[in-house]
């Protein structure tokens, strides 16, 4: 694959949403890096900026050490008329994603929106439509399928030496450091409007990569019950340590679901899928996320004590996997590894980097990378989840 992606000239990329003032960057701390590698070089040159102001897009163009000819915009319109650009980035906040990315979508160019797509159903809708009449490429970043702890779970599963999956059961505990603070730069975490929450981001990545492994939940199985427990959001600042504003939460804090898994070569009639999601942080000792599945022959376990986010940059704590072998009643440790390239760069942008490169190397979408219309379907998923929820 090297020497294909060297013979290639590299995508012109411009960013939006590369900010050197936001409360929280993930441009910076999951992309740059990545594009910023030798390997990332070689696919990739970073030749335009757009954030909220073509000033705001200098400043970070100097911020970030960028080429002298980076281009700043300050206009999402102005980016997409722009013909040097092969593909555009979204890194901004969830509520901006459309209107920032839609115009370069209507000029046909390629796009890597973060997940989640918007902020509303008909926005995403809308963005999928105008993707397939223009035929572009759009990934979106659902990159937790690609973690390695992820991939190894489906290689285990895929070689049935522990026979057909039975069950499986989640707890995952997070989307928030606090399960009853917020800092003033996350006051839209409960807002439902705004579309990126505890639900959407912290469960939204986690139930989407273990479907990526299992399948699917079978439609009109689900029983899905959510709570909206601490509904008066205290907003604490961390330079102050003292609340400044309380405020009222529209967004569940704790799902659970129970539904059936669909019926495969791996995957016995009948199987089931429990999860449960709690905002906030677990009992003391215990672990933010366990993931096991039970099998005919034996079972699998996951178990990542500091953070849910396989995808990203829950490994402050080693993430592990363990086999149980029901006839010998032994328990395995099971080793997985990052790849080179992504051992190039922070944790936090290993599994970006690995969704990126494959994109740009044209590796078959849904094998290599998330389109658009995988990524709309499980935002259908899980918004009807939460449409019903009333608090």
């Amino acid at each position: 694959m090297a020497s294909l992606v060297s013979a290639k000239k590299p995508l012109r990329v411009a960013l939006i949403g590369l900010s050197s003032s936001a409360t929280t960057s993930w441009a910076s701390a999951a992309h740059l890096p990545a594009l910023k590698t030798p390997a990332g070089l070689s696919r990739f040159t970073i030749v335009a900026l757009c954030n909220s102001s073509v000033a705001a897009a200098q400043t970070a163009i100097k911020a970030y050490d960028l080429a002298p000819t980076t281009k700043a915009y300050g206009s999402p319109e102005d980016l997409a008329n722009d013909p040097d650009i092969d593909l555009v980035i979204c890194n901004t906040r969830v509520d901006k994603h459309y209107e920032t990315v839609l115009p370069s979508i209507k000029a046909g160019k390629d796009a890597y929106i973060e997940w989640p797509i918007a902020s509303n159903k008909a926005h995403i809708d809308e963005l999928a439509k105008l993707v397939k009449a223009k035929g572009s490429r759009v990934a979106v970043g659902l990159q937790g399928r690609l973690a390695p702890p992820v991939l190894k779970l489906k290689e285990i599963i895929e070689t049935g030496e522990l026979g057909k999956v039975l069950s499986s059961e989640i707890q995952e505990y997070g989307g928030t450091n606090s399960r009853e603070f917020l800092p003033p730069g996350l006051q839209y975490f409960a807002k439902r409007e705004i579309g990126g929450n505890p639900i959407t981001i912290g469960f939204g990545h986690i139930v989407d990569l273990v479907q990526s492994v299992l399948g699917d939940l079978v439609p009109g199985s689900v029983a899905a019950r959510l709570q909206l427990q601490r509904p008066d959001v205290r907003i604490r600042d961390p330079k102050i340590g003292e609340i400044v504003e309380t405020i009222r939460s529209d967004v569940p804090d704790l799902i659970s679901l129970h539904g059936a898994l669909p019926t495969s070569p791996r995957t016995q009639p009948s199987a089931t899928l429990s999860f449960f999601f709690r905002r906030g942080a677990p009992f003391p000792g215990d672990p933010a996320l366990t993931w096991t599945i039970t099998c005919q022959l034996g079972a699998i376990r996951l178990v990542a004590p500091s953070g849910t986010s396989l995808g990203a940059g829950g490994y402050d704590e080693p993430v592990r996997i363990h086999i149980h072998k029901f006839d010998k009643d032994v328990v395995d440790e099971v080793p997985w590894e990052w790849d080179e390239l992504q051992e190039e760069v922070p944790i936090m942008g290993r599994s970006v980097l690995r969704h990126l490169f494959n994109f740009a190397d044209g590796l078959e979408e849904g094998k290599g990378w998330v389109g658009i219309e995988a990524a709309a379907k499980r935002a259908d998923q899980i918004e009807g989840w939460l449409k019903d929820a009333r608090f």
